[in-house]
């Protein structure tokens, strides 16, 4: 069952949204080579505890940890780990806080030092996919509009977009219905409604877009090795347009 939310709750969903994207900002400037992404981590859950939010991803059907760390090939829900970032890398950094019991939810993708121009077109792309898919967020559109925008975009640029993990509606749990993935067909699939509140988190690789599971259960990577990249946002359906919960 879709959730749909009043004007008041998502006025209610803000705090949660700030605190993630607050934490975004705060790790922008220590991302560089040599810093791990355990040390990510230990920021995060001190910064969501400072927050006054909870880390809602510790526990979450047996996940370790309050940030997924996404390096490279990792398309998505990798561990963190005491390995030295390096010059060139790009890393996806994830986090879900829970604050006044309500759930933000923001990924976004940072190039370690210099990269390469394959890795920042891939990021530039990625990012553009998703800005375009929250302007096709508007009451009265369905989610192939939404997809559509985000799939053509990325195909168009020379990049696959994955298929096997999805986008889900955000409330007061991590993934409400709907489930839906980032490629779609124009006036296809479920409509938009005043008060649905959902991520938009479009994954492109520079390869294809299959990917395997490490024996962990958890971590994502390409089936080709290739660059992955992944920007995601919150965002709100209401009468005067898409309301980014997690904007920077």
């Amino acid at each position: 069952m879709v959730i749909l939310k009043s004007r008041a709750e998502i006025e209610e969903m803000r705090k949660a949204g700030r605190i993630v994207a607050a934490f975004h900002q705060a790790i922008a400037g220590m991302i560089r080579p040599g810093v791990t992404t355990l040390d990510i981590e230990s920021f995060a859950v001190q910064f969501l505890k400072e927050n006054g939010a909870n880390a809602y991803t510790i526990g979450y059907n047996g996940y370790p940890f309050a940030t997924c760390a996404s390096v490279n090939d990792v398309i998505a829900h990798g561990f963190p780990n005491g390995k030295p970032l390096e010059e060139g890398d790009i890393v996806k950094i994830d986090i879900v806080a829970e604050a006044d019991g309500w759930i933000g939810d923001s990924g976004w993708c940072y190039a370690v030092g210099e990269v390469s121009e394959e890795a920042r077109n891939l990021m530039q792309v990625t990012k553009e996919c998703l800005y375009l898919g929250i302007e096709k967020a508007v009451v009265g559109n369905r989610i192939g509009d939404v997809m559509h925008a985000v799939q053509t975009h990325a195909e168009r640029n020379g990049f696959s977009v994955v298929r096997d993990l999805l986008g889900h509606g955000v409330g007061r749990a991590m993934h409400e219905e709907p489930n839906y993935t980032h490629v779609g067909k124009p006036g296809k699939g479920f409509r938009l409604k005043e008060g649905l509140v959902f991520t938009i988190e479009p994954m492109l690789n520079a390869g294809k877009a299959l990917m395997t599971i490490d024996a962990d259960g958890w971590t994502a990577r390409t089936a080709d090795g290739s660059l992955s990249a992944q920007y995601e946002h919150t965002v709100a359906i209401t009468a005067d347009g898409p309301i980014i919960l997690t904007a920077q």
